[in-house]
């Protein structure tokens, strides 16, 4: 097996994140446990500055409500609108578009989550990228984030299908 990027990080995620006190072995040692599970060595590397990159974002200030900016009429606030650029629109279908969308109306994802979301999904390389992608690097960019627990277990259910209440 070698394994893309993202089969190595949902891997990690699967492995160490969903612990309620997670023991991420350090780099070196996380590698070798990797490679030994049977992933490759280049992806391996990638994947680990993928992780290094998202936990860099943990540092990155927060985006700032404009001056002046304030709710309409009917007190909604005035959500930013995000227009993606031609790369992003190429790699990125509607459906994940969209699906960036909703997480944000719903309140899973603020605007700079999903500026995070949309740079780690770019940084996957891939060129055919699908919702259940995107659901899992929301899932792993809201876990890496402190104080983004309810977030988090709603994103859970998404990525795992688990409904909230019991079917009747």
């Amino acid at each position: 097996m070698n394994g893309t990027v993202l089969d190595i990080l949902i891997y990690v995620f699967d492995r160490y994140m969903l612990d309620e006190a997670p023991e991420v072995p350090e780099r070196e040692a996380l590698a070798r446990d990797l490679e030994s599970a049977g992933f490759g060595e280049a992806n391996v590397e990638r994947a680990l500055d993928w992780l290094a990159d998202l936990a860099g974002e943990r540092n990155r200030p927060a985006l700032m409500r404009p001056e002046g900016r304030s709710e309409d009429e009917d007190g909604a606030d005035d959500a930013p609108l995000r227009i993606y650029t031609t790369d992003e629109m190429s790699r990125l279908n509607a459906d994940c578009r969209g699906l960036l969308l909703s997480l944000e109306q719903v309140g899973i994802l603020s605007p700079e989550q999903r500026e995070i979301v949309i740079d780690r999904l770019l940084a996957l390389d891939a060129d055919d990228l699908d919702i259940e992608q995107v659901k899992w690097v929301v899932l792993m960019v809201l876990s890496s984030q402190p104080g983004q627990e309810l977030a988090c277990a709603r994103m859970e259910d998404l990525v795992f299908d688990t409904p909230d209440t019991p079917a009747h």
